[in-house]
């Protein structure tokens, strides 16, 4: 029998707080990005191993994007769901930068029944690769910005970022 090879991660600053990365140490593919207090983010386990060079063109792109200078990450990422959640996923990654879509339009995109659109909402919820992936981008129907695995707060901050909101003076 084999131990499996453990999670490696880092940490990164950021104007959102510290971002926990996780990737598959044999691919060095992300597998998640957490933000503090994060509704089901991730923590750091007993035999993960930190691994800060494996993150370093993800630290070089989520700087960039922080600083208003890039809109579109190029980084090999996977996360582990169902068939329909990946379906919900690939569609998030279709919302450009700038942009902003509902939760009945995912729901359209992946040819999913407008009863479906809970399930999408509780699919994009549960999207382990944050800000990469961008679920921040889904607003309510009727405009309004309906909840955020990272927190409503850092939402605003990402779509004011990304020119979707106008800064509160």
């Amino acid at each position: 029998m084999t131990t499996p090879t453990p999670t490696h991660w880092t940490e990164i600053d950021s104007p959102l707080g510290r971002l926990l990365l996780t990737a598959d140490p044999s691919t060095g593919v992300l597998t998640s990005l957490s933000v503090p207090g994060q509704k089901g983010g991730r923590t750091v386990q007993d035999g993960w191993r930190r691994d800060p060079a494996l993150f370093r063109s993800a630290e070089e792109q989520l700087a960039a994007y922080f600083a208003g200078e890039l809109k579109e990450f190029h980084l090999e990422v996977r996360g582990d769901g169902s068939e329909f959640r990946e379906r919900v996923w690939a569609a998030l990654d279709t919302v450009p930068y700038g942009a902003t879509t509902t939760y009945g339009e995912i729901a359209a995109r992946i040819g999913a029944s407008r009863a479906a659109v809970r399930a999408v909402g509780g699919a994009i919820g549960a999207n382990p690769l944050l800000i990469l992936r961008p679920c921040h981008r889904v607003i309510g129907a009727d405009g309004s910005l309906t909840g955020y695995a990272g927190g409503l707060d850092r939402k605003v901050r990402l779509l004011t970022l990304e020119g979707a909101l106008q800064a509160s003076a």
